[in-house]
């Protein structure tokens, strides 16, 4: 039993430290520094725990499978966390294929900021949409956009910071 318990505490602290590490680099995508930092500190702690326990047993192989299949679970983990907690911005640019100001007096009226700006397509003038927005809200905008204008060109850029504009009036209410 103490040979299972052994595994599993490798498995879950490696999992947990992978997980974490996800978190922590997404923070310090994000500028949050101190947030990463206390992160970081129980990651390297669950990381050294679980290390330890292997490296002095390199000839027990079932220790190190479950520290390698602790790490992919912990990848996996990371990046559905990642995704569920969908921290910061995007920026979309939309190019509109049909009739762009129904789409920007759409995406206005379900409270999206659209700036607009004329630009030269290969087969003329063409609008390009900029519309910034929380992560959370990007499968709704995308929706509407594929509801609205399936064959538009759009591009998602993550936004590491956003000051003033649409998106904070709308933020703070």
């Amino acid at each position: 039993m103490d040979v299972l318990a052994n595994l599993l505490f490798i498995f879950f602290g490696r999992a947990i430290d992978v997980s974490l590490a996800t978190f922590r680099v997404l923070m310090l995508m994000r500028g949050e520094r101190i947030r990463a930092a206390m992160t970081g500190f129980f990651e390297v702690s669950i990381y050294i725990m679980a290390l330890g326990r292997v490296v002095h047993h390199l000839n027990e192989p079932w220790k190190i499978i479950a520290y390698a299949l602790g790490f992919s679970c912990g990848t996996l983990v990371g990046g559905w966390l990642e995704e569920r907690l969908a921290v910061g911005y995007n920026l979309v640019q939309v190019i509109p294929k049909t009739n762009s100001g129904k789409l920007i007096c759409l995406l206005r009226q379900n409270n999206f900021g659209v700036t607009v700006v004329e630009g030269q397509g290969r087969s003329g003038p063409r609008h390009i949409l900029n519309i910034t927005t929380r992560r959370k809200e990007l499968p709704r905008l995308l929706e509407l956009l594929d509801k609205t204008d399936p064959k538009a060109f759009v591009t998602i850029f993550d936004a590491r910071r956003t000051k003033g504009g649409f998106v904070e009036l709308y933020k703070r209410k």
